[in-house]
């Protein structure tokens, strides 16, 4: 796992440089198992619901173009494994405001489960009338997992790159970090079943006008 000072330092050189950043090997395993089994525990006692698009009275579940269930962390009633996980991205957040000024004031996040054969169109995290978020964030949960299991996050770079897009394998312990107003991704359907935590660091919305 790579030391916390130096997690800082890379994210931050390919948040400035790129935009994304990809680390695997960002959390102990131990802390990644632990929160696997939260989700697990979660979702056979009824507690993840399916996740909606749109926003205000457009919200909407429709299973074709998003089909996760989710769980959202209360900031001030963690469990002990998503503690952890918060304070370790916290940490990270304020050590990009040192590097980068990025204004990131809080967190939100909450566990996305995908059933086999689920998946979330291509679509961008920031709402044209709200621009809290600025920094988007993924950690996957799943234990031995294989490029033919699909489910990768892909990442859309745009006209400007010659790749087009990345495709993000969602192994156990690998964080995804990008520019919530940059990027368009979209997760690809997986023969299994899918883990990970998405999570955002936010702003203070500016009112629009």
């Amino acid at each position: 796992m790579m030391p916390e000072s130096a997690l800082h330092a890379h994210v931050a050189a390919r948040l400035r440089d790129d935009g994304y950043c990809i680390i695997e090997g960002a959390f102990p395993s131990a802390v990644i198992a632990a929160l696997a089994d939260e989700c697990h525990d979660l979702a056979q006692r009824r507690m993840l619901v399916p996740a909606r698009i749109g926003q205000h009275r457009q919200r909407r579940v429709d299973p074709a173009l998003r089909g996760d269930s989710t769980c959202w962390f209360e900031a001030d009633a963690l469990s002990g494994p998503q503690a952890r996980y918060w304070n370790r991205v916290d940490a990270l957040r304020m050590s990009l405001n040192r590097e980068l000024l990025l204004g990131l004031d809080s967190l939100e996040a909450h566990y996305a489960l995908y059933l086999p054969g689920a998946c979330y169109a291509r679509h961008r995290d920031r709402f044209r009338d709200d621009d809290a978020r600025v920094l988007s964030s993924v950690l996957y949960l799943n234990k031995n997992w294989e490029e033919n299991d699909g489910g990768a996050l892909r990442i859309h770079l745009g006209a400007q790159s010659p790749l087009g897009h990345i495709d993000v394998h969602p192994r156990g312990g690998t964080l995804v970090l990008f520019l919530s107003a940059d990027f368009d991704h979209e997760v690809l359907p997986a023969r299994r079943e899918r883990l990970s935590i998405a999570g955002w660091f936010r702003r203070s919305a500016v009112p629009s006008r």
